[in-house]
């Protein structure tokens, strides 16, 4: 038996300010859609924008259902409709932003686990990177520089 360690590298900025202002702006728009979120299930609101290489940004929230798990998360919004309405654009960034109705989110929540598949999909699909930034209502930003970061062994169409 061997082990072998996976590592990822994070950068981690203090406050919005201290990011690029075209990254501001992606989270400002992050937040704006996190406020239209239907979650009257959860009270977790989750907000994403994404920047295509246009410049164009694309937003998405949580929509949920009393059916579960008929609902959708913000992140698989954003993405799907950028390939449905820009599909042959690029995805540079991604910016996620969270807020609960009963507290107030201080550390940053990354993807689940199918968005993060969903966007290794889109990235593989691209042959290019895609950067993301995530928070929760307040606090720490933390950016990875590929959605593999966040989902190191993924699985993707080779192993079809």
């Amino acid at each position: 038996m061997k082990k072998q360690k996976i590592e990822i590298q994070l950068e981690v900025f203090e406050t919005v300010s201290e990011l690029p202002k075209n990254i501001q702006e992606l989270i400002n728009k992050a937040q704006q859609a996190r406020e239209n979120a239907y979650a009257p299930y959860s009270r977790f609101k989750v907000g994403a924008a994404l920047r295509l290489s246009s410049g164009k940004i694309v937003m998405g929230n949580n929509q949920e259902n009393a059916a579960f798990p008929s609902g959708l998360c913000a992140e698989r919004v954003a993405v799907f409709s950028a390939g449905a309405n820009f599909p042959n654009e690029t995805i540079t960034a991604l910016a996620i932003t969270v807020r609960a109705e009963s507290h107030e989110v201080a550390e940053a929540i990354a993807p689940c686990g199918a968005c993060r598949q969903s966007l290794a999909e889109y990235e593989q699909k691209q042959k290019s990177p895609i950067t993301i930034y995530f928070m929760g209502e307040t606090g720490e930003i933390i950016k990875v520089a590929s959605v593999m970061d966040l989902l190191p062994l993924g699985f993707d169409a080779k192993y079809l």
